[in-house]
């Protein structure tokens, strides 16, 4: 069951600080741009994340992305359509 548009962000964010320990974080809803794509009909929502966490270090890009979306478990199949997603360590900046 999908959560309202409104609370989406405040998990994406909840569920990444639990999972991830983020040094930083910024979670930025895109899904204005995307109104009216056939992606955005279900109701699903579009975001973009930027994380910098230890949790990173050492993984290729690849296994980062897997580890941000294992942290959002059930949202990337209830409530997020598309994610955005740029994952460094605190020595990357």
């Amino acid at each position: 069951m999908s959560l309202p548009r409104e609370d989406r962000p405040a998990a994406v964010r909840a569920a990444l600080e639990a999972a991830l320990a983020p040094v930083s974080l910024d979670v930025v809803d895109e899904s204005h741009k995307h109104a009216g794509h056939a992606g955005a009909r279900d109701g699903r929502s579009h975001f973009a994340v930027a994380v910098v966490s230890e949790a990173f270090a050492g993984l290729a890009p690849l296994a980062r992305h897997r580890k941000v979306y294992a942290a959002l478990g059930d949202l990337m199949t209830t409530d997020i359509h598309a994610l955005s997603i740029q994952a460094r360590t605190p020595a990357e900046g």
